[in-house]
């Protein structure tokens, strides 16, 4: 099973942000991911780094690292921005992208609506979402975020990896008999034992929320973990 670190991202610069990439980075994390939230979730007035920018910037800092948004909603961006923003990272971090996207949900509604940006129906953005996935998919690996049932049936029509959000070790073990497997969330706790579960129950990457223990997840990828990209 491969790491995963979500990043700091909702702060006013990427100092920070940037040292924590270079820190996993240098401890044998597989991988870092940003949020794509135009503000933290209900918190409009908290300032929030764009996605793409920044993994652009440690495309170039962090060389072995897989980079990716978790995840990039059609909802927010559309579809054709998207693939050329996919595209760009490509070409700057070739082989080492993750396109983990999602359709949104009633949650991340206000950031759309903030903004002017149209919020399509439910079935319209699963079929850009189907769209994009076909676009994408044997161009960079493929995340769908798992959501309704009619989501989930899109990462496996075309065989990509279906993204469980804090989803518990039973879920994973039973999604991962259909579809390969990610897990994102909070660990807390035990990280170890809770990274073991979720390894033993076939998820391929475990990504840490950035209220994670560090040094714990950085420990188990030393003793426990294989580091290695795509």
């Amino acid at each position: 099973m491969k790491i995963g670190l979500l990043l700091p991202t909702f702060r006013d610069d990427a100092h920070e942000v940037l040292a924590i990439a270079h820190e996993a980075s240098a401890a044998g994390v597989d991988g870092v991911f940003c949020y794509d939230h135009l503000w933290p979730m209900g918190s409009p007035t908290r300032p929030a780094l764009a996605p793409f920018p920044l993994l652009a910037a440690l495309a170039k800092r962090e060389p072995r690292l897989v980079l990716g948004p978790l995840v990039a909603r059609v909802g927010l961006g559309g579809p054709e921005r998207l693939r050329q923003e996919f595209a760009t990272l490509q070409a700057l971090a070739p082989g080492r992208v993750v396109a983990a996207l999602g359709t949104g949900d009633r949650l991340s509604r206000e950031e759309n609506e903030a903004y002017g940006i149209a919020y399509g129906s439910p079935e319209q953005r699963r079929g850009e979402l189907r769209d994009l996935v076909g676009a994408l998919r044997g161009e960079v690996e493929v995340w769908v975020g798992a959501g309704a049932p009619a989501t989930n049936e899109i990462a496996r029509a075309f065989d990509v990896t279906l993204n469980l959000w804090n989803a518990s070790v039973e879920r994973v073990r039973e999604e991962s008999r259909h579809s390969r497997v990610t897990w994102a969330g909070d660990l807390s706790g035990d990280v170890g034992e809770q990274l073991d579960a979720l390894a033993e129950a076939g998820a391929a990457w475990a990504v840490a929320s950035t209220n994670v223990a560090r040094e714990a997840l950085y420990e188990w990828q030393r003793h426990r973990g294989v580091s290695s990209v795509i």
